[in-house]
């Protein structure tokens, strides 16, 4: 019996069944073979598979329920999706719903199917052991400039929108004003076949209906008043790359059909032209209004939506992605800090917990420029609430205020009175709203203060001010504690090297993991 890697095969055509054993058999991986629905559900019982082969087609099943069925029972196991060219859609929704990959029949390239196995096997036997530089994707991103981060719906995003690259299909993208749209077109040409030639993007809503058209599709010498050269449209100079309709639907309906007529012949006229340029371009588009309401009310056309949506990619706001927020503001601190003009600032702690707070309407693209604001007022090496705007430090100061506008001993009893009965534990905290540990925060944090010059001012023995020594501890753990362990942050937000920072740590018995 073979021991290798196990790799299933469903499909309802034998010799589907007969090709892969053919193929794979000699390389020492133990194949199982379903023609059928019932008979996959009972190997899946039977045996542990590695990589399995999913027709989206069968007599008894349905593919997309047999991939949810196996991601359930066997979620180590990668699932690579059969599909014919019809059916192009339902794959690619296959990958959102976790398949591997998807490949088309029938399989003209045997080399490109048995790559494609062994990628999955090697991501079946690392996945859940990644940190963020073993992804495939990563060096690609870090080429463009693309900051994922680490939250889980970035990770599952930017996996989908990798495997989609290589697929030469049309894409929409969707998510707020700011989240980074361009950047994730970029990144999705970047990883493509087409990465080796042109990629362009213009604003359909930055441009009057009349230039917009002659931007897209170019003029002829003569066409209009100031047309004193024939011109080319970026449908033209973006030929056999990629081309970014940014705002798609701000589009006017006159250059909606234009647009379909270009994605369905591969054509289009320049304006004032006659004879039919050709094109090859890859459309990605992006927009902040849901499109399908738009085609309800008759403003987009449900012909063009279904060209551009062939797979969708759903950026998150960043409200929904804060733990990225201190590698942003280290990202962003590195793009626009000037190196010769000395030591690099630092956001302070306080800094980075009032923009935890702060709900960024206007996302990572108010982020950069409040981080852009941040250093041109910062004179010395650390940023502080004070160098942020007003609306983002407001939030956090003004709900301290609330809670403790001042020191009179009904107020504090008040204060004292709402923490007993929080009763503050670990689970407790865990169950608490965002706003309500931030308000908890500053309460307790004003309390402390005021317990300290209460006790220095009636002269209590009982309790001394806190040593250097301890209050460096308290400062390294702590911050440790904020950057969830990372080293390499915590040290800039501490102004130490990260040796200094172990050597620290050591001397202070704080334990650091990794």
């Amino acid at each position: 019996m073979v021991n290798g890697p196990g790799i299933l095969v469903i499909d309802d055509e034998q010799p589907v069944g007969t090709f892969f054993t053919r193929l794979l058999s000699n390389k020492g991986y133990r194949i199982g073979v379903a023609s059928s629905g019932a008979q996959a559900y009972e190997l899946i019982e039977q045996e542990k598979f590695d990589v399995a082969m999913v027709d989206l087609k069968l007599p008894d099943a349905d593919g997309l329920s047999l991939l949810q069925h196996i991601k359930a029972h066997q979620p180590g196991c990668e699932v690579i999706i059969m599909t014919g060219y019809s059916t192009t859609r339902t794959a690619v929704k296959a990958i959102q719903f976790g398949a591997f990959d998807y490949i088309e029949k029938p399989f003209d390239d045997i080399e490109l199917v048995e790559e494609l196995i062994e990628k999955a096997l090697s991501f079946s036997k690392t996945e859940g052991a990644l940190d963020d530089k073993d992804y495939g994707w990563a060096k690609v991103a870090e080429d463009v400039g693309f900051q994922v981060g680490k939250t889980p719906k970035m990770i599952k995003l930017v996996s989908i929108s990798e495997r989609i690259a290589t697929k030469d299909i049309n894409v929409l993208i969707h998510g707020e004003t700011g989240t980074g749209k361009e950047v994730l077109a970029r990144f999705v040409h970047a990883a493509s076949n087409r990465r080796d030639k042109p990629f362009l993007a213009i604003n359909c809503g930055a441009l009057p209906e009349n230039l917009l058209e002659s931007e897209l599709f170019g003029h002829e010498k003569g066409s209009f008043t100031g047309a004193n050269v024939q011109r080319k449209g970026i449908f033209e100079l973006a030929n056999n790359g990629t081309l970014f309709l940014d705002e798609i639907g701000e589009a006017s309906l006159s250059i909606q059909v234009k647009l379909l007529r270009v994605l369905e012949t591969g054509e289009f006229l320049r304006v004032g032209g006659e004879k039919p340029v050709k094109t090859n371009v890859r459309i990605i588009a992006a927009t902040n209004v849901d499109l399908e309401e738009a085609v309800a009310q008759k403003s987009f056309r449900e012909d063009l939506f279904y060209r551009l949506d062939v797979v969708r990619l759903e950026l998150p706001p960043l409200r929904e992605r804060k733990e990225d927020i201190p590698p942003l503001v280290e990202h962003f601190i590195n793009k626009f800090w000037d190196k010769n003009a000395g030591i690099m600032p630092i956001f302070s702690v306080n800094c980075i917990e009032d923009m935890n707070a702060y709900h960024w309407p206007g996302n990572i693209r108010e982020l950069a420029n409040v981080v852009e604001q941040a250093l041109a007022l910062c004179d010395g090496n650390m940023v502080l609430p004070e160098h942020i705007s007003n609306k983002i430090t407001g939030q956090s100061h003004i709900n301290f205020k609330e809670g403790y506008p001042s020191n009179t001993q009904t107020e504090q009893a008040e204060i004292i009175g709402e923490v007993a009965l929080k009763s503050i534990d670990e689970e407790n905290l865990e169950n608490m709203e965002e706003q309500e540990i931030l308000n908890l925060y500053y309460k307790v944090e004003g309390l402390y203060k005021s317990l300290q010059t209460t006790i220095g001012r009636r002269g209590i023995k009982d309790v001394f001010p806190v040593s250097i020594q301890e209050l460096e501890a308290r400062a390294i753990e702590e911050t440790l504690g904020f950057y969830n362990g990372n080293v390499s942050m915590s040290a800039r937000a501490l102004g130490i090297g990260r040796n200094t920072l172990y050597r620290k740590a050591k001397e202070y018995n704080i334990n650091i993991n990794g």
